[in-house]
């Protein structure tokens, strides 16, 4: 089901996403806090994607993934499995393509959540709340539809879309030593990785997950 990545997105991927998106996303500003620097006596910038559409990063990639297909893949759709942002960003990407969206969620997802897809137009299943039943019903769905999956983060575009948010701090505030960056599937961090290897060659990515829920780490 998910797309093998073997192999590194390029500069013009990268450069390329961030004028496919530009349309339809903001621009999120940098923010700085006085306070912080004070207490850590560091500079620090906070890259604030809770202003971006749906409130996450999750559009940058999602939009760069619709966009990039073409009239032939598309036309029945896209579709994938997520309990919150990326079926949100997914659906609204969709709705701005004009293509149906299917979404398979777990049943125990959050009510903002659902709603919002349902907002963005998205077309949703409801699975148990297992990996093993997201992926089994989000299989069956794609047969029955003829959809595209968009996997929340193993896929290229996903990643070079969720890169350009690094990309624009960079711009905006300069090379950073040390970008902390969240990791979950990690769709923005790979893309984080690659767009400080790029641009901002001596700058140090760690990733960033709370103590008690560190799979990454583990």
């Amino acid at each position: 089901m998910r797309e093998r990545l073997e192999k590194i997105p390029s500069v013009n991927n990268l450069t390329t996403a961030a004028k496919r998106i530009q349309p339809y996303i903001h621009r999120t500003p940098v923010l700085t806090s006085e306070t912080i620097n004070r207490m850590f006596g560091s500079s620090f910038f906070f890259k604030c994607e809770n202003f971006q559409k749906v409130g996450a990063f999750k559009s940058r990639g999602a939009v760069n993934a619709v966009f990039s297909l073409n009239d032939k893949s598309v036309i029945n759709g896209v579709a994938t499995h997520s309990s919150g942002n990326h079926a949100q960003a997914l659906a609204r990407a969709g709705r701005l393509r004009r293509v149906p969206v299917y979404i398979v969620m777990p049943r125990n997802a959050p009510r903002v959540k659902i709603n919002a897809v349902r907002n963005y137009g998205g077309i949703i299943t409801f699975c148990e709340p297992t990996l093993k039943a997201r992926e089994e019903t989000l299989k069956r769905v794609i047969k029955e539809t003829g959809s595209v999956e968009i996997h929340p983060y193993d896929n290229y575009r996903i990643i070079e879309g969720q890169a350009t948010c690094t990309m624009e701090l960079i711009e905006d505030a300069g090379a950073p030593d040390m970008i902390l960056c969240p990791v979950g599937g990690g769709g923005l961090l790979s893309g984080t990785a690659l767009a400080a290897a790029y641009f901002s060659k001596n700058t140090e990515v760690i990733a960033c997950e709370p103590a008690m829920a560190d799979d990454a780490y583990r």
